[in-house]
């Protein structure tokens, strides 16, 4: 089959690699019709590389049609039309049973001392071929699934497998006043889609903080209140100007280890990716520092008393923390990968023809999947207006 592979540093190829098949009786095989490109995935197109090996297949956000299942799958039949869920997980251990299905005790990568194992996303949580391809394995099928209606097409669901729900739960973890204000760092797909959902659950003031053009007037025409990074000194008094002097009550980052702004951690990052991955892992894994310039925004930016809710991957393991600013504003720190089957039985019922969170239109750009390479350029860019890319298998490239 045709996948999109990692080869190396800001190298993503379209190669032929094997068909997945089942290997364990819990197991299912999808055709993917539609696949996403995250913006975590751009953490492995640099900064975290050196976790990834030549030949892995990339991507986390895939839905299609069952096309194989194992003996001991339950609730799953081929023919099903299903989105998958980023992280795979059980169902049934303490962890998924509490809702936090990103920790599933029985896809956790104890050997990396990370949480579940995540479709496509390096070593450091499982090494498992991702979703950019024509077909998926899936493991732990009986739960790893989202099964939808036939008819819709693909935009109206597919980002259950990671946009909305981590969207979803960002909010939720920012707890805000609904009287009061959201601020969300980082207008890119999760922060964008933040925007909406605070606005449809009744958010009265929600500002959106970016520095790229079409992601502000995206954002923009939908009501939000923006802030061009370019053109204020210090992000933290327009959001106190907006707020009679007090910040937000609630502040979503939404960008995470690659902020712009952070110059000594960005040089670091370079630094590091230039070495042997024998070197480079043990550095990231002990004394990697992120680039926290959105994370201290959001401190300054949020109320006393308020929440701060980290959605932006992060991975250092020497982060420098304001700790006293922390403790003295009593600020609330709620992060972590979002819990997909916790979230999208409230989501569900907001997919219906009225489409008050515009999914239908989501997505800026629909590519074929040799295609991909260069989305992953222009993505990480930010450039021809990219905010969201779906990819889409089973078309050819024109004069294909």
């Amino acid at each position: 089959m045709r996948a999109v592979v990692w080869q190396g540093t800001k190298d993503v190829r379209v190669e032929e690699v094997p068909d997945p098949r089942i290997e364990e009786p819990g197991d299912a095989v999808i055709r993917v019709t539609s696949t996403n490109i995250c913006g975590s995935d751009l953490h492995l197109y640099e900064p975290l590389g050196a976790f990834m090996t030549p030949g892995d297949v990339l991507g986390h956000e895939a839905m299609g049609v069952v096309e194989e299942v194992g003996g001991d799958v339950t609730d799953l039949a081929v023919g099903d039309r299903v989105v998958i869920p980023f992280q795979v997980c059980c169902g049934t251990c303490w962890m998924c049973e509490r809702g936090l299905q990103s920790q599933c005790e029985t896809t956790q990568n104890t050997d990396q001392g990370t949480g579940a194992t995540l479709f496509g996303y390096s070593e450091l949580y499982g090494a498992l071929p991702g979703g950019q391809a024509e077909y998926l394995r899936v493991p732990h099928a009986s739960y790893t699934h989202v099964k939808v209606p036939e008819g819709p097409g693909d935009e109206r669901f597919v980002y259950l497998s990671d946009v909305l729900p981590t969207a979803w739960q960002g909010v939720e973890y920012a707890d805000p006043d609904p009287d009061g204000t959201l601020l969300v760092l980082g207008l890119g797909p999760i922060g964008d889609m933040a925007c909406r959902i605070a606005q449809q659950r009744g958010v009265r003031q929600v500002i959106g903080v970016d520095l790229v053009d079409a992601r502000l007037d995206r954002a923009g025409a939908r009501g939000v209140t923006t802030i061009d990074l370019r053109e204020v000194d210090e992000v933290g008094d327009a959001v106190r100007d907006l707020t009679q002097g007090r910040g937000a009550d609630g502040v979503v980052d939404a960008v995470g280890m690659e902020a712009h702004g952070s110059g000594v951690a960005k040089l670091s990052h370079k630094i590091i990716g230039a070495l042997p991955s024998a070197v480079t892992k043990p550095v990231m894994t002990r004394v990697g520092i992120d680039r926290l310039a959105a994370f201290y925004t959001a401190i300054d930016a949020v109320r006393r008393g308020g929440t701060v809710s980290l959605s932006g991957v992060y991975g250092g393991m020497t982060d420098p923390l304001p700790m006293m600013t922390l403790f003295d504003k009593q600020v609330t720190l709620r992060m972590g990968q979002a819990n997909v089957k916790r979230w999208v039985p409230e989501i569900l019922p907001l997919l219906t023809d009225d489409d008050p969170l515009g999914v239908d239109d989501f997505a800026t750009h629909r590519l074929t999947l040799e295609e991909a390479p260069d989305a992953y350029a222009t993505f990480q860019a930010k450039e021809d207006g990219m905010v969201k890319v779906v990819l889409e298998p089973g078309r050819r490239p024109a004069g294909a």
